[in-house]
């Protein structure tokens, strides 16, 4: 019987402990005057992006833009980080 791979983030060393650069909102948005849904915050660099249920979907846009892998929700309440590149909760 084959044992099943756990898949787990390789990019744990690329978190930074950095406050948000735009605490109030998504950094895009906020210059555009657009609405967001939720947001997001970079590990890395500290960038506040939407979520992809936003119509901008600036936090994807910012990883795919960087490469800065990880991103955790920025909403109250909410504890849980996400690898795009591993496709994993961190």
């Amino acid at each position: 019987m084959a044992k099943t791979k756990t898949k787990v983030c390789t990019h744990l060393d690329q978190i930074r402990d950095l406050p948000p650069r735009t605490p109030e909102g998504c950094e895009e948005c906020l210059k555009t005057g657009d609405e967001w849904l939720h947001l997001r915050l970079c590990r890395e660099c500290g960038h506040v992006g939407c979520c992809d249920d936003s119509k901008n979907k600036h936090a994807t846009k910012h990883f795919q833009k960087t490469k800065h892998p990880i991103i955790r929700s920025f909403e109250p309440g909410e504890d849980w980080s996400w690898c795009f590149v591993d496709e994993v909760y961190v």
